[in-house]
């Protein structure tokens, strides 16, 4: 159960750190299956990968839906384009929790994308500490038959929809 909680908690950041509405709006992503590979450092989840059904309508969703809850979570949000892809940067906390992140962006967002971020925590049980996180996406093609757009299919066949993220607000204790 904790590590579904740590995986859930993965795709939260990743709506809020590549979703969010801000100075510049990232592309929208080709309609299909794209496959996320995640690998992080510096912390305790493992290499996570999954599987996102998406269409342009909840690309487009996801950006309208994390912007309100970046704005409760997070105190800075900004992303600019560069002459390589775009770059974010981020300070968030929730439950007692302070990150701070960097993240660059590169890649085409109909083939495949590269997210590279480095973050720094401080606050809850585990104290200060820097993490990499590297997000390897690639689009795999059409999603499947038994899918619906914004699914994302995790290890071991958890699967959520996107759009229940939304639901998650009222779950966030409210920021000072």
């Amino acid at each position: 159960m904790t590590r579904q909680l740590a995986l859930l908690g993965s795709a939260v950041c990743l709506v809020l750190s590549t979703g969010a509405a801000s100075a510049v709006d990232l592309p929208i992503r080709k309609a299909g299956l794209w496959e996320m590979k995640m690998v992080r450092t510096g912390g305790q989840i493992p290499e996570v990968t999954m599987q996102h059904c998406t269409d342009e309508t909840t690309d487009k969703d996801m950006s309208t839906a994390a912007s309100p809850l970046a704005k409760q979570v997070c105190s800075k949000q900004d992303v600019q384009k560069t002459a390589t892809g775009y770059v974010s940067d981020s300070v968030c906390g929730v439950a007692g929790v302070n990150v701070t992140s960097h993240s660059e962006i590169t890649g085409d967002f109909n083939s495949a994308y590269t997210v590279k971020s480095t973050s720094h925590s401080e606050g809850g049980t585990s104290g200060a500490h820097d993490a990499t996180m590297i997000i390897e996406a690639k689009w795999l093609g059409a999603c499947k038959s038994d899918q619906k757009p914004g699914d994302i299919i995790m290890p071991g066949g958890m699967k959520m929809n996107i759009k229940d993220m939304e639901k998650l607000k009222g779950l966030l204790p409210k920021q000072k």
